[in-house]
């Protein structure tokens, strides 16, 4: 299980940060569970007008949210699911996200909450996905890592004037 050791992130007041969540619109039930995750972590951390944008899939996250990175965001959050198939698509769109999520956080100097699953089987997906029965939570996972980021973000920018 990859949920072992997890870090516990505290909740943090976060109510003067910019952030937006950006979520895939493929296997509905999983996306749900990752968005509803996302929302429970906003409002823990004190969020109370998130943008929610949904693109296409998992492919579409990165060319999104370097958008509202660029606009001023203080963090973005990606959330998708991408399940391993019989044809190398797998390989590509969970690539093509992973290096296009990384450039976004380093050519913008941004927090970004990696919450793309990347599973072999609907069940993996479904186990991670924060619903009912999951063990794991990754939509609030990747939008508490992406808060506690943008923190950390903010304090150096204001260390180093």
């Amino acid at each position: 299980m990859s949920g072992t050791g997890a870090p516990v992130a505290q909740p943090v007041d976060s109510r003067d940060l910019r952030v937006a969540v950006v979520a895939a619109s493929w296997h509905v039930e999983v996306m749900d569970g990752l968005l509803a995750g996302a929302a429970r972590a906003l409002k823990d951390f004190q969020v109370s007008e998130p943008l929610v944008v949904r693109v296409p899939g998992s492919f579409e996250l990165p060319v999104v949210c370097s958008a509202l990175a660029q606009s001023g965001y203080d963090a973005v959050v990606a959330l998708g699911v991408v399940i391993r198939g019989g044809t190398p698509h797998f390989e590509y769109v969970c690539q093509a996200a992973t290096e296009g999520l990384t450039r976004v956080a380093l050519d913008h100097t941004v927090a970004v909450g990696n919450g793309v699953l990347t599973c072999d089987t609907e069940e993996q997906a479904l186990d991670r996905a924060g619903l009912d029965g999951s063990h794991e939570d990754k939509g609030y996972e990747a939008t508490a890592a992406a808060l506690v980021t943008a923190r950390t973000l903010r304090s150096l920018r204001g260390s180093s004037a």
